[in-house]
């Protein structure tokens, strides 16, 4: 079974969310690895302040399959797609804040370039303000497996770091564990105000 630490932690970083506003009208999905072959993931149409233990269904991290019949969150399929790119990663977090899904439409090019920001150090690796963090943003798509085949080539030709964006959709993210996750949610999301501020002050 899950370890129940981890989903405890994953619980309440799903209630910091959306206490945030990170995560409105019952939109994101969150999800922590269980083992090499299953995962947890939020439950479709749950408001993501008030998820329980028994909101996350189990799902097979092969093939998207839920043996409860349940119905997991829509974008599963990135979740899971996350966990095979990179055994490394325990938590995956989906949100859809303001910042990440405006700045998202405003780059127009396929990776966010974050330089010059002390908070870049939030992200697991990053020990200076002078390095540059990309942040791959690929179009929206309702076809959710197609999506995570783009993501697929792209991770294999560039790998993934932290997270990605979808355009005029939000941010995933993820990390070892869910309190990485979280650190780096908060991260990005930090980064992202900054970074269209500064873009909208550029242009006064």
């Amino acid at each position: 079974m899950i370890n129940n630490l981890q989903l405890h932690a994953l619980v309440a970083a799903c209630h910091w969310i959306g206490a945030k506003g990170w995560a409105p009208a019952t939109g994101g999905n969150m999800s922590v690895r269980q083992d090499a072959d299953w995962c947890w993931l939020s439950e479709s149409g749950k408001d993501k302040g008030s998820l329980t233990a028994e909101d996350f269904l189990q799902v097979a991290i092969a093939d998207n399959h839920a043996p409860s019949g349940r119905k997991p969150s829509a974008e599963t399929a990135l979740h899971t797609l996350i966990y095979r790119l990179y055994p490394q990663a325990g938590a995956v977090l989906h949100v859809h804040t303001v910042n990440a899904t405006v700045l998202s439409r405003v780059e127009k090019m396929a990776e966010l370039h974050l330089h010059g920001y002390e908070m870049q150090k939030s992200l697991r690796g990053q020990s200076s303000h002078l390095d540059t963090v990309p942040v791959a943003i690929f179009d929206n798509d309702q076809d959710i497996d197609a999506l995570a085949k783009r993501i697929e080539s792209w991770a294999q030709r560039t790998p993934l770091r932290y997270g990605f964006l979808l355009r005029g959709h939000g941010l995933t993210c993820w990390g070892r564990d869910v309190a990485e996750a979280r650190r780096h949610l908060e991260g990005l999301e930090f980064l992202f105000e900054c970074e269209l501020q500064r873009r909208l002050l550029e242009k006064l």
